[in-house]
């Protein structure tokens, strides 16, 4: 008997898989694959790559750098509301092309034209947020007090002497050696948080009135004479304000001031708030580099970020066929 090497029975299965002679037509029981599979789409790959992040890139640029103070400003209105279009673009192909179910667009599926829609609004977001909580937290109070004047650096200021509105354009102020808080007139307004407010006066004579006051949110208790723990306090060194930048927290620091006036006989006719220190110009120092090391975390934290959700999608396409 002549034994045919290489023919196997057409009846014959094994696996779910169906032998025939001549070339092998192999079909798979998997519901995930559909027509015959091509190359990885490389051209989509790099897009989603780099283009969400460059668009995150920008937009945060715009929201967490001085360029919102800069002759730039409206140039970079202008490439924020491009951003916007861009998103808005993007989904308007996305949702058209997925109505259809046709492979007529710039990627050549739609599933990646739905991944770029998707993955540009992330990044706009996630770049107007967080360049916006850099701004608001480090780059916006070391910009606005830098925008004021300094007093004390030659002659140092004297709480007694000076009037609040000689000076009301302090950024920073360097007080006299002699200048201290007055702790036995310290207050608190309560708003949900406590706004603790404490005179800054030199020697124990009662001043005319009271325009220097140190601030600080929830370092008191609201219990009428308590010691003032805002700032550094306790720092004998410390003879120095910074001054409050933050209008959200003003009006309550003024009321606290007021509720000292009543409850202490005292005035308070131009009162200045100031974060208590001994250094002001190294905690703009600090402001900065924060700055600075929330542009890197941000910047190459979102590239890792994007590439992750790339590796991600690329796999889950593979899985479906659609490259």
């Amino acid at each position: 008997m002549q034994q045919q090497i290489g023919m196997i029975n057409p009846q014959v299965q094994y696996g779910g898989v169906q032998f025939i002679n001549g070339p092998s037509v192999i079909k798979s029981p998997s519901p995930f694959l559909h027509g015959t599979r091509r190359a990885m789409n490389s051209h989509a790959i790099g897009i989603m790559l780099f283009v969400p992040w460059l668009l995150f890139l920008t937009i945060y640029l715009i929201c967490a750098t001085t360029m919102r103070y800069s002759i730039y400003r409206d140039l970079g209105e202008r490439i924020y509301y491009v951003g916007i279009a861009i998103v808005v673009i993007t989904w308007l192909f996305a949702i058209n092309s997925w109505r259809r179910k046709c492979a007529h667009d710039p990627f050549r599926q739609h599933s990646w034209l739905l991944l770029a829609a998707i993955s540009l609004t992330v990044a706009f977001l996630c770049g107007t947020v967080f360049g916006d909580m850099n701004f608001y937290y480090h780059t916006q109070p070391a910009h606005d007090v830098e925008n004021l004047n300094t007093y004390g650096n030659k002659t140092a200021v004297d709480p007694s002497v000076t009037k609040g509105e000689a000076i009301m354009d302090a950024g920073r102020i360097y007080f006299t050696e002699a200048a201290h808080l007055d702790e036995n007139k310290a207050m608190t307004f309560k708003n949900r948080d406590l706004y603790c407010v404490a005179p800054i006066v030199v020697g124990n004579k009662p001043l005319r009135s009271y325009d220097y006051w140190a601030v600080g949110v929830n370092c008191c208790s609201s219990r009428r004479g308590t010691k003032f723990a805002c700032g550094e306090f306790a720092n004998p060194h410390a003879k120095a304000g910074l001054r409050l930048m933050r209008d959200d927290q003003r009006a309550f620091f003024r009321l606290a001031v007021q509720q000292a006036e009543v409850s202490y006989g005292i005035k308070a006719e131009h009162p200045l708030f100031f974060e208590w220190m001994q250094d002001p110009s190294s905690v703009i120092t600090n402001w900065r580099e924060e700055a600075y090391r929330w542009h890197l975390m941000c910047v190459l934290g979102y590239f890792i970020f994007n590439g992750f959700c790339v590796t991600v999608a690329v796999v889950f396409f593979s899985k479906l066929g659609r490259y």
